[in-house]
């Protein structure tokens, strides 16, 4: 049975990264691809961006888990452990049309969550092997976490987003970096440079991109229409198919070579 290809998007806060991912998860399942959005960053809002309700997340079952653990307090009647982890997970998958969404929500807080997260990590990677989606899109946060740490299943591409500064590229270039002494080895790196004025980075820019070691696949310019979207609480994934940061979204994705 085939594996999903796993697409990862990380990058700072504040770089556009969940809107790019929200335009990537909408571009691949209207091509008619099976999609499984993951929401990976505690401070992302990937629903919002694709319109999604959601009801519950997975780290919202795993604190309610892990409070059982601790406490002692019996499962219901009937349902072992892993059998209520499985029955309580099954509410946090929000079920679209054309893809389904998982908010994974905040890191844990005090106490021990390894068998909560054995659990979490089962029933994610029974989603993997299920066999029922194309790809796994995950939008991350800056270090990776689930990634890293073998919640999330490995990564086929990594893109790294960042806006159109000097800062921001160096940003990202400590993703990289962090991405290869974790040995995450992908088999596809790219950066993404969202936000540039008239869609084309500046000299400065592109020295940097070349100091950090960077594989620059596209350029996303300063939109008006995303930014008025995001303001008046608009899915911005959902702009108009003609609409020029979405065209160099599909662009960026007719570039992407994907090897299993």
């Amino acid at each position: 049975m085939a594996q999903p290809i796993v697409i990862a998007v990380a990058g700072k806060g504040g770089t556009g990264k969940t809107t790019i991912c929200g335009m990537i998860i909408e571009q691949l399942a209207r091509a008619g691809k099976k999609v499984l959005a993951v929401d990976a960053d505690p401070n992302s809002n990937l629903n919002e961006v694709l319109g999604v309700d959601v009801e519950t997340t997975l780290g919202e079952i795993r604190e309610t888990m892990a409070g059982r653990e601790l406490s002692g307090e019996a499962m219901p009647a009937g349902m072992t452990k892993a059998e209520y982890a499985e029955f309580m997970m099954s509410d946090a998958l929000s079920e679209g049309l054309s893809y389904d969404l998982l908010v994974m929500g905040r890191t844990q807080g005090a106490g021990c969550y390894c068998y909560v997260n054995g659990i979490l990590t089962t029933q994610i990677d029974k989603y993997f092997r299920s066999g029922a989606y194309d790809y796994l899109v995950v939008d991350n946060e800056a270090g990776l976490e689930h990634i890293s740490r073998g919640v999330l299943p490995h990564m086929d591409v990594l893109l790294l987003v960042s806006d159109s500064s000097r800062r921001g590229i160096q940003a990202v270039g400590r993703v990289k970096v962090m991405a290869e002494e974790l040995k995450l080895a992908p088999s596809v790196m790219k950066l993404i440079v969202n936000r540039a004025p008239n869609g084309v980075p500046d000299e400065g820019i592109m020295e940097e991109i070349k100091l950090q070691g960077l594989d620059l696949i596209g350029v996303l310019p300063q939109d008006e229409t995303v930014y008025r979207y995001d303001c008046d609480g608009k899915p911005t994934s959902k702009v108009p198919d003609d609409n020029p940061v979405k065209v160099a979204v599909r662009e960026i994705l007719e570039q992407l070579i994907i090897k299993k």
